[in-house]
């Protein structure tokens, strides 16, 4: 079996070059159009990653910037308000009047700390245990000290306290 021979024929020499030149000129634009977007988007991300810097560094500030003012915000805070609870009244069987005036007599043992530091308040708080629970009460001839049993300290001053009988 034999090949017909077309390479000799011109017209079918015409398309085999044709088909060739078109081959080679349309890999020359592939590449040429390829390599435009290839530099467009390299470009677009050089630009993306120089705005992430930028941005990068906007964060680091405004976080440099809050925890500044976070510091300089905890050293102004102050005690704003004083609370007093008496966890066991109800243990000993006092009315609301004496639960509320052994309250009230705390809070003006205590009332010198609003407008205080917190962290001036915090150093003195051994200082204002003691204060607490060295006085005395005495009702229904029964004599009673207290005992700070929880102490919260932020912009209020929250204390919880328990009754203990006085034992002569």
């Amino acid at each position: 079996m034999r090949i017909p021979p077309y390479y000799q024929d011109r017209a079918w020499q015409r398309f085999f070059a044709g088909a060739a030149i078109g081959a080679v000129i349309s890999w020359i634009v592939f590449l040429y159009l390829f390599g435009a977007l290839q530099e467009r988007q390299t470009r677009r991300i050089a630009e993306l990653q120089d705005q992430i810097v930028d941005l990068k560094n906007d964060i680091r500030i405004w976080q440099e910037d809050y925890v500044e003012l976070n510091k300089a915000n905890k050293k102004k805070l102050t005690v704003q308000e004083i609370r007093v609870r008496l966890a066991n009244a109800d243990q000993y069987k006092l009315d609301s009047y004496t639960t509320f005036h052994i309250e009230e007599s705390v809070k003006e043992d205590i009332s010198h700390l609003i407008a205080k530091d917190i962290e001036t308040v915090y150093q003195s708080k051994e200082l204002l245990k003691k204060a607490i629970e060295n006085k005395t009460y005495t009702m229904n001839e029964q004599t009673y000290r207290l005992e700070i049993t929880e102490l919260f300290l932020f912009t209020t001053l929250s204390v919880e306290l328990k009754l203990r009988p006085v034992h002569k």
